[in-house]
């Protein structure tokens, strides 16, 4: 059981049975040793994300979360294949459970994937992936001196905003959070 206190940025925890990550942690000292705790809680099943405020009395449920190292096999459209490197034992998630992690998974990549009660609720990528560019425009003369951004296809089917610099070929860096471009390799 954890006291309101122990919520800071990043604790996993349990609420009506459902998994919750603590994302913002706000703490008010009241008179008399008192304290209100403010967190907002994002639910690690559909995403959603609810304020919510403890007293100083108050107790809350640890969330049993596990993460478990797999790699990406491949895709047919709806259902995402992946296998444990350890057993060699193959799985299926849908597309759905994916979610924005579709645009950065190539085949043969490891990530991670959360779960709760042995149900998987989460993909976590690694948070810098670099990626291939299949297709980016010709500069056109004259641009280079200013700081403009153009699109950029990557070998895994997403479309970034590069610096004109970028060419087709080029190896790139991806923020897998905000899915911005970072560096090109070197």
């Amino acid at each position: 059981m954890y006291q309101p206190t122990d919520l800071k940025k990043g604790v996993v925890c349990q609420i009506d049975g459902k998994p919750y990550r603590v994302i913002e942690y706000n703490q008010k000292v009241l008179g008399r040793g008192g304290s209100i705790v403010n967190v907002k809680l994002k639910n690690l099943i559909d995403g959603s994300v609810i304020p919510k405020t403890f007293k100083g009395q108050d107790k809350i449920e640890t969330a049993e979360v596990s993460n478990k190292t797999v790699q990406y096999l491949y895709n047919d459209g709806e259902i995402y294949y992946f296998m444990d490197p350890e057993t060699f034992e193959q799985f299926e998630l849908q597309a759905d459970i994916i979610d924005e992690a579709k645009g950065y998974l190539k085949e043969g990549d490891s990530l991670s994937l959360q779960f709760f009660s042995d149900k998987v609720i989460n993909v976590e990528l690694p948070k810098n992936l670099f990626l291939e560019v299949t297709y980016a425009e010709d500069v056109v003369k004259g641009d280079t001196t200013s700081n403009v951004l153009k699109d950029a296809t990557l070998e895994t089917g997403i479309i970034v905003k590069v610096p004109s610099f970028i060419k087709t070929g080029d190896i790139i860096s991806v923020d897998t959070t905000t899915g911005e471009y970072r560096e090109r390799k070197k």
